[in-house]
């Protein structure tokens, strides 16, 4: 079998606004176990919103190829995501990869897996990724960081920065990197170097020794505390778990350190297939989130399912009954140039 039979079939993202989750999550409401649960996680949603709350998203697991980035997106578009933490897979591996033109496909989890690195075929379970886009992808994130002042970057400025880069060249009209540079919306990732754009920092510091581009996760940090002081009211709505979790939760901590008495995110809610009792961030329940003072638990939801699932309906049923609200644009806060 050739490279182009396995590349042929290409995953297509789901797009929530051409249907309605509402009336089968309301049905699920009146259900039982994590179909109750779900349809819970989707009204705390909307009363972040109906609140005015700043809703800060968080992204773990391999989303973007598995058709999740288009809701991402939407929800960008309309206001109803106000910042993002995510690992670098997702932003720079999957959405900046597929806004560069690439695509995911449709494979086999029990492929021959001597054979995909034999062809350069990279497999996420049953999504195929050709490896020589992948490439590209990194030496892209090189151009990108050559072209940039030598000094330390927070990952938020960088994908400022990639942002722009498709901005310029009229990539990635449904990109997450695009939507969230044109609608204000900055995206952090406190693992940066975990993904393509690791490569390609290496690649840009190996041919700029004396005078490069680096990436400041502890100005993240900084940044994000920065928006939960001007935000006040917060929110979390979190797939999977991880660093995206931990580090979006731990800024009310970070506030207090700095002597800001803030509120705990007032609401949150998780979709997750990890569990608890191993003791890791990923399965940890938001009501011990509240134990470490960075969640209340009051109006928060966990729900165990496979994002890939429980997303889309969430997201459909809240974006089609979201409020109108103003877009915050927290990611003004930090420009230091008028974008071209």
């Amino acid at each position: 079998m050739e490279k182009k039979d396995l590349l042929s079939t290409p995953v297509v993202p789901i797009d929530i606004k051409a249907f309605d989750a509402g009336p089968i999550l309301e049905a699920m409401g009146k259900t039982a176990f994590q179909a109750r649960n779900l349809h819970r996680a989707a009204e705390i949603y909307l009363r972040m919103l109906e609140d005015d709350a700043a809703v800060i998203l968080t992204l773990a697991g391999s989303l973007v190829s598995a058709g999740q980035g288009l809701i991402i997106h939407d929800l960008i578009r309309k206001g109803l995501v106000d910042a993002i933490v995510a690992t670098g897979a997702n932003i720079v591996d999957q959405d900046f990869f597929e806004a560069l033109g690439h695509r995911h496909y449709q494979g086999d989890p029990k492929a021959d897996d001597e054979t995909l690195r034999r062809l350069w075929i990279d497999r996420i379970y049953d999504t195929y990724i050709d490896e020589e886009e992948l490439r590209h992808t990194d030496y892209t994130i090189a151009e990108i960081a050559d072209g940039l002042e030598p000094r330390p970057y927070s990952s938020r400025e960088f994908i400022w920065h990639m942002g722009r880069y498709l901005v310029e060249r009229g990539l990635g009209e449904k990109s997450i990197v695009r939507a969230a540079y044109e609608e204000g919306v900055p995206i952090f990732v406190p693992a940066f170097s975990d993904s393509s754009a690791g490569f390609g920092l290496v690649y840009h510091q190996v041919k700029n020794p004396k005078a490069h581009v680096t990436i400041d996760s502890v100005a993240d940090f900084r940044e994000l505390t920065e928006i939960k002081l001007k935000a006040g009211t917060t929110g979390l709505v979190m797939l999977g778990g991880g660093v995206p979790k931990n580090f979006a939760q731990d800024i009310v901590v970070a506030a207090e350190v700095l002597g800001h008495p803030v509120e705990m995110h007032k609401y949150a809610i998780q979709i997750t297939v990890a569990d608890e009792r191993d003791g890791g961030l990923s399965g940890s329940t938001l009501s011990e989130a509240q134990s470490w003072g960075k969640v209340d638990a009051a109006l928060s939801q966990m729900v165990f399912a496979e994002a890939t699932l429980a997303f889309p309906l969430l997201a459909s049923y809240v974006y089609h009954r979201a409020p109108m609200r103003a877009k915050r644009r927290y990611a003004d806060l930090f420009r230091r140039e008028v974008p071209a």
